[in-house]
């Protein structure tokens, strides 16, 4: 695994190792364009402020009070508010706040710098049509005291002092120095070249909806994360700011003006609701009065009480008038012999009754104390009868008088019946009628009630000019800008550059169509890999490298007794002279006999033993079985035998 692994780092190394300076050449110049870039790139800052929405569907309920305060607001999200702060209307609202219609640069040599706040010069325009919207007018600044500045479409510059209106054809410039700016910064840059546009509704409302971004920081969480990207950090601070400001006041607005409308309709619907209820209070108090009610509920049950009590006395009264009549009728049959009758006086009992029966008997018992002594027709007998038949007389009268006063009695409770009876007659009609009235009564009074409350609750939510939204975050001038990021394109041309590199090594490498390591040649060749050499730096080195290569050799049993071992390159013999020669040496110092057949005459100089060269013209006449056998006959009395080879261009091969 371990020899794999170095194999493989060989492999890589040996291929691109020798086009080290294309990779530091290509990194060079993808840094230079990173730099360029950097130099050129407009740096782009951000701005954020957050602003925290009263969501009815996150967060906590709501007291009466805020309720009431904030009674006319419609049910907020912030889904909804999103679409608010993104809307054309709000935008405008903040554009008309901010000088942002006009936009001054000023010109360098590689780009052109917004400024802001931080400009030397302040330009008003006043332009009758459209026709120099969105064109950058080019101004250069030839003094403190005087320009030239050059219209879109005109090639000739016109003159001009700052402080005097230049008149063109559709309107006129003021361009002015901005004194409050030079005084402050004493050593800004005046005389230079600036570049002036003026932004259209819809290109300005473009431009800010592109660099803009309102989305909500979390779904669980009320509040919204106002964006905004620009070149001048000043800008992008003051245009979210201006942003959340204008959209609570847009809030406080639109609330007050919602409820300054409710409250005047609420004041119309109430003066109609208020002459209704007192048509029907009038109508119902009409209606009592021709029908002389009070409170049907409570007169009918007093005259349901009062028929109930005469009623009672009126049955009462017929007892009593059938006992007295009974009375009456028993009296006026036994009248001859009335001391003998015993009558029944339950309904005859009063005091004057009872004492007149107590002297009749009284007087009938004397009566019967004389009749001893006397005869009936005696003078005290006759005085006692004469008494005693007028206290007869005038009880009977008084029997019948009372019978009469109770029939008069009993006719007058009967009649009193009568007449209470017939309050009833239509009683149904009138209470449906005046339930019907009553019901309407209640209907616009209920009505009446309610306009009021709502009417106050849009009082106080018109006199509360607060808003339950606030901004918790307020942007920030930024330092750094957020594109483009120094670090990260460095680092992005950095490996651009060694990914390209490698790429372009790669194209070369396939183009050249070599073999450059030993993976190409297992790939393309079934002849074995006898052994790699390395790039040497050190000669001292070479002998120990060959010792090692002579050693792999043995191990895979290339090298052997006797063994022919033939050595040549592609293009040249010289190219494979160097192992040729360094291999016999390493097989010397192992006290190797080797006999060296040198055919490309590149060993002349070699001190070996057992040498024999094939490169003359005279040894073309030999055949192949010849040299095999002459090299048969030779190694004999050597090791080994190295063959050094003309090259593969010159010669196929050796049998």
């Amino acid at each position: 695994m371990h020899y794999n692994g170095r194999r493989l780092f060989l492999l890589y190394w040996n291929r691109f190792f020798p086009y080290w300076p294309l990779l530091l050449a290509l990194t060079l110049v993808s840094l230079l364009i990173a730099w360029f870039y950097l130099k050129v790139k407009q740096p782009v800052y951000e701005a954020e402020a957050s602003i925290l929405i009263k969501d009815q569907n996150k967060g906590s309920d709501d007291s009466k009070l805020s309720e009431s305060l904030d009674y006319l607001s419609a049910k907020k999200t912030v889904e909804n508010e999103i679409e608010v702060l993104k809307s054309t209307s709000l935008i405008e609202k903040t554009i008309k706040k901010l000088p942002l219609s006009t936009e001054i640069y000023r010109k360098g040599k590689v780009r052109s710098a917004e400024l802001f706040n931080n400009s030397p010069i302040t330009v008003q325009a006043t332009f009758r049509d459209e026709k120099n919207d969105n064109k950058k007018f080019s101004l250069n600044v030839l003094s403190r005291k005087n320009y030239a500045i050059t219209i879109p479409g005109s090639v000739i510059a016109k003159k001009g002092t700052f402080g005097t209106p230049i008149r063109l054809s559709n309107g006129q410039l003021l361009i002015s120095l901005n004194e409050n700016y030079i005084q402050s910064r004493p050593g800004v840059k005046i005389i230079d070249f600036y570049e002036i546009e003026f932004l259209s509704r819809e290109k300005l409302l473009e431009k800010i909806n592109q660099n803009l971004d309102i989305v909500s920081v979390d779904k669980d969480v009320p509040v919204i994360r106002i964006n905004y990207k620009s070149n001048v950090p000043e800008k992008a601070s003051l245009i979210v700011n201006t942003l959340a400001e204008t959209y609570i006041q847009d809030y406080i607005e639109n609330k007050y003006r919602a409820a300054n409308t409710t409250v005047d309709f609420l004041k119309g619907e109430i003066g109609q609701a208020n002459h209704k209820l007192s048509a029907v209070e009038n109508q119902i108090e009409d209606y009592k009065n021709k029908e002389r009610i009070i409170n049907i509920p409570q007169e009918t049950e007093t005259d349901l009480r009062k028929i109930a009590q005469l009623k009672i006395e009126k049955t009462n009264l017929k007892m009593s008038l059938d006992a007295i009549k009974d009375l009456n009728g028993y009296m006026t049959k036994g009248k001859d012999n009335f001391l003998d009758l015993a009558p029944n006086f339950e309904a005859f009992n009063d005091l004057l009754s009872t004492e007149m029966i107590k002297n009749i008997k009284q007087l009938q018992a004397e009566k019967k104390d004389l009749l001893l002594t006397y005869t009936p027709e005696h003078e005290k007998v006759k005085i006692i009868d004469t008494k005693i038949k007028d206290l007869t007389d005038y009880q009977t009268e008084s029997i019948k008088n009372t019978q009469k006063n109770l029939q008069i009695k009993y006719n007058d409770i009967d009649q009193d019946i009568s007449v209470a009876e017939q309050s009833f007659v239509g009683l149904p009609e009138k209470e449906k009628l005046l339930n019907i009235m009553n019901r309407e009564f209640n209907l616009y009074e209920k009505n009446y009630n309610f306009l009021n409350e709502k009417r106050i609750d849009a009082e106080i939510a018109k006199a509360a000019k607060i808003s339950f939204h606030k901004i918790i975050t307020r942007g920030e001038v930024s330092t750094v800008p957020i594109s483009p990021i120094r670090s990260i394109i460095i680092i992005v041309a950095a490996i651009m550059s060694m990914i390209g590199s490698i790429g372009l090594i790669y194209v070369i490498h396939f183009a050249k169509a070599k073999v450059n390591d030993i993976f190409t040649i297992e790939k393309s060749s079934n002849i074995p890999i006898a052994f790699a050499t390395p790039f040497i730096k050190k000669r001292e080195k070479i002998t120990h490298y060959f010792l090692e290569n002579i050693l792999e050799m043995e191990l895979k049993g290339i090298i052997a007794d006797k063994k022919i071992i033939c050595i040549s390159s592609y293009d040249k013999p010289e190219h494979h002279t160097f192992h040729a020669e360094n291999l016999i040496k390493a097989l010397e110092l192992q006290s190797k006999k080797v006999l060296v057949v040198d055919v490309s005459n590149t060993l002349k100089d070699i001190k070996a033993e057992h040498y024999i060269n094939f490169s003359d013209d005279e040894n073309l006449k030999l055949t192949s079985a010849e040299i095999h056998h002459i090299i048969l006959e030779k190694i004999k009395n050597t090791d080994i035998c190295i063959v050094n080879n003309q090259a593969m261009r010159q010669v196929c091969g050796l049998s």
